[in-house]
């Protein structure tokens, strides 16, 4: 039988190859046929891609970051970068440290926090980490940042 990407994980985290393996050591841990999903495979494509910031980064920046990673691995365009910078406006204006009552956290309003850790360890600080992750869990989940500020305008939330 061909070998999955996981026949080599656990000789790759030996090394020391960062997040990515990592993340690729609990695709291959969750089971399945060995390889990981299309959207596990896209999320390593975001965060290899996410640019090193400043944590401390303004709203201004963050933006920036998301229309940059938008483009660069989704292909949206400026209508969709819109309906973006009116949903985090609401979950989060924005802010890396933004964190509610119910666990969310960050700039998508994970829920829980802890689910960023898929896109990087420093998902508590990093807004690029957190962009990757949100951009990802958007797409996945309602195709393209319209998609799910559609539905959080319907039901609240998204």
């Amino acid at each position: 039988p061909k070998a999955g990407p996981c026949s080599g994980a656990r000789s790759a985290a030996a090394t020391g190859r960062g997040d990515r393996v990592a993340r690729a050591m609990r695709a291959c841990q969750s089971g399945g046929s060995g390889w990981p999903s299309a959207a596990i495979r896209a999320a390593w494509s975001v965060a290899a891609s996410a640019p090193a910031v400043n944590i401390n980064v303004d709203p201004g920046s963050a933006q920036g970051i998301a229309q940059s990673m938008m483009a660069a691995n989704y292909g949206w365009g400026d209508d969709q970068f819109a309906c973006l910078v009116s949903l985090w406006d609401k979950e989060s204006g924005w802010r890396v440290n933004a964190a509610n009552s119910s666990g969310a956290y960050g700039i998508p309003q994970a829920l829980p926090g802890s689910k960023m850790a898929s896109a990087g360890a420093d998902w508590q600080t990093n807004p690029a980490t957190q962009i990757a992750w949100g951009l990802g869990y958007i797409a996945g989940r309602y195709s393209n940042p319209c998609g799910a500020w559609g539905h959080s305008q319907s039901t609240g939330w998204y």
